[in-house]
C-alpha cells in the first residue's frame, strides 16, 4: 500500500499513547513526529511543513480541564494557520473538545481510539491541510477590528497606530474582557515585526515555580523532568513580540527575573550561565491599578518604568456606550460566519427592541461578555433572530427599576409573552427569559401578572 505523502505530529506526555498512535499512522503517511512536550510543538511547526498535529489536551498531572490544549490551538492557529488540528480527549471532556473546534479546531477523537476511526479523520483532516496550503499565500493580514466612534477608544487606536511603528514597550491597561489581547494583537499586525511571532503569556495563570522554565527555558538536566534543551517564550518570540498578559500578577520576588530580562535583552535558560541576546518587542497588559501597586510596594517600580514607554488605557463599554448596538451587530456577523451558516450569515438581525436592553445592561464582563451572551444567543434562536430573550439580559439588577424606565414595559411584554407561550409554566418561562424562579416571581408581582 503506498503511503500517502503528508507530515504528522502527534502530541502527548504518555509514551504509549505515541507509540501506538505511529505505528497505526506509519502505515500510511509517509513522515511521523511524535513529542511527549507540546513546548516543542512550536520548533518542530518552524522547521517542518506539518499538516496534521494530533494534540492532546492535558499534560500536567492533576490538571485535567483540558486548557493546556486549548491554549496550544490557538499557538497553532497563528504560527501555522494552514495546519489542521485534531485533538484527543477521554470520553468525559468532550465539552473541551467541543469548545476546540469552535476556535479553530478541525475534530476530536476519544481516547482509546477506534483505528479505522482515528484513520478516517486523518485522512479528512490531511485533504483539509492541502485545500489550505493552496490557498494564494498573503502577508499575515490586519484584522478586521471594530474600533467604533466613542473619543476614548479613536484615541486609543490612534496611539496603537503611531506607537506600532517604532520598537517601545506598551502598557495597556484595562478592565477584564476589554480586548487588551486583540489590542496588543492589533499593534503586532501593526508593526515592522507583524512576520514574525505574537506570543501570547497568561502570566495569572503561571504558577511561580514554572515562571522561569516557561519563560527564559531551560537546559537539559536542569530539573528532573528537563530531558532535553528547551526555548522559553522570550526565545520562541525571536524578531517578533511578546504579549505579558496580566503583568501584575507577577510576585515581587519574580519581578526582578523579568526586569534582568528587559534591561540586559538577553536571557539566561535556567541550568545555563551563558546568556543569549534577544530582539523581541514586550507588549504587556494588567486590569489592575498598577501605580497603586507600586505606592504598595507590591509592584517595582523600576520594572513599571520599564513596561510603560507607552501606556494605553482601554475603556471599559460603561464608557462608550454609543457603540455597543454597533458593536454587537459587527460581533453577530463574525460569529454567524464562524458557525459557516454561509449565505444565511448575513441574515442573522436583532428584535427591535434589544438596541435598547444592549445600551443598559451593565456589562460587567466587558466585550468578552457581549460575545459570550451573542454566541449564546445565537445558538439558541430561531429564524435568524436573536431576542432579549435569547441573550439573557433580562435580569440585571444595578438598572432602578421604576415606573419611568421605558425598559420596564419591554421586560413587562416579554415576561407576559413568554408566559403564554409556555401555558403559565413558571420553570420553562424563567429558563427562557434567562431568570431565577424567585427573579420571575418578583417581577410577575411587580408588574401584576398574577392573573
Amino acid at each position: 500500500m503506498r503511503k500517502k505523502q503528508a507530515q504528522i505530529l502527534i502530541v502527548d506526555d504518555q509514551e504509549e499513547i505515541l507509540f501506538s498512535a505511529k505505528m497505526i499512522l506509519k502505515k500510511h503517511f509517509e513522515t511521523i513526529f511524535t513529542e511527549n512536550s507540546p513546548k516543542k510543538i512550536i520548533s518542530i511547526l518552524n522547521e517542518n511543513e506539518i499538516n496534521v498535529v494530533l494534540l492532546d489536551m492535558n499534560y500536567r498531572i492533576g490538571f485535567e480541564d483540558g486548557r493546556e490544549g486549548i491554549h496550544w490551538l490557538k499557538e497553532i492557529k497563528i504560527l501555522s494557520p494552514q495546519t489542521v488540528v485534531i485533538l484527543m480527549t477521554a470520553f468525559g471532556k468532550i465539552d473541551t473538545a467541543v469548545e476546540g473546534i469552535k476556535i479553530g479546531a478541525f475534530d476530536y477523537v476519544l481516547k482509546p481510539w477506534n483505528n479505522e476511526k482515528l484513520l478516517e479523520i486523518i485522512d479528512k483532516a490531511v485533504a483539509e491541510s492541502r485545500k489550505n496550503s493552496k490557498k494564494v499565500p498573503e502577508e499575515k493580514p490586519v484584522k478586521n477590528y471594530f474600533v467604533g466612534n466613542s473619543l476614548k477608544i479613536k484615541q486609543a487606536y490612534s496611539i496603537a497606530e503611531r506607537v506600532a511603528r517604532t520598537d517601545a514597550n506598551v502598557l495597556i491597561l484595562g478592565e477584564n474582557g476589554t480586548g487588551k489581547y486583540v489590542f496588543a494583537e492589533f499593534i503586532h499586525l501593526n508593526s515592522e515585526r507583524k512576520s514574525q511571532p505574537f506570543v501570547h503569556v497568561d502570566l495569572g495563570s503561571l504558577s511561580d515555580n514554572l515562571f522561569e522554565s516557561e519563560l527564559f527555558g531551560y537546559a537539559k538536566g536542569a530539573f528532573t523532568d528537563a530531558k532535553t534543551d528547551t526555548a522559553g517564550r522570550f526565545e520562541i518570540a525571536s524578531g517578533g513580540t511578546i504579549f505579558l498578559d496580566e503583568i501584575g500578577n507577577i510576585p515581587l520576588h519574580l519581578q526582578s527575573k523579568l526586569l534582568h530580562v528587559l534591561q540586559t535583552k538577553t536571557v539566561t535558560r535556567l541550568g545555563e550561565s551563558k546568556p543569549r541576546p534577544l530582539n523581541v518587542r514586550v507588549i504587556a497588559a494588567t486590569n489592575s491599578d498598577i501605580k497603586a501597586e507600586v505606592k504598595n510596594k507590591t509592584f517595582r517600580e523600576d520594572l513599571l518604568y520599564r513596561i510603560n514607554t507607552m501606556e494605553i488605557h482601554l475603556p471599559s463599554l460603561r464608557e462608550r456606550k454609543d457603540d455597543i448596538v454597533p458593536m454587537a451587530h459587527f460581533i453577530l456577523d463574525k460569529i454567524a460566519e464562524k458557525y459557516n451558516h454561509g449565505p444565511e450569515a448575513s441574515g442573522w438581525h436583532f428584535e427591535d427592541n434589544v438596541a435598547s436592553y444592549l445600551e443598559k445592561y451593565p456589562w460587567k464582563g466587558n466585550i468578552r461578555e457581549l460575545e459570550n451572551k451573542i454566541e449564546r444567543a445565537l445558538i439558541l434562536a430561531d429564524n435568524n433572530t436573536i431576542s432579549v430573550t435569547n441573550l439573557d439580559i433580562l435580569d440585571f439588577e444595578e438598572i432602578q427599576e421604576n415606573d419611568e424606565n421605558p425598559l420596564s414595559e419591554m421586560e413587562k411584554s416579554a415576561i407576559e409573552k413568554t408566559l403564554f407561550k409556555y401555558n403559565g409554566n413558571i420553570s420553562k418561562t424563567a429558563e427562557e427569559l434567562g431568570l431565577s424562579r424567585a427573579a420571575l416571581y418578583r417581577r410577575i408581582e411587580k408588574y401584576d401578572l398574577k392573573n
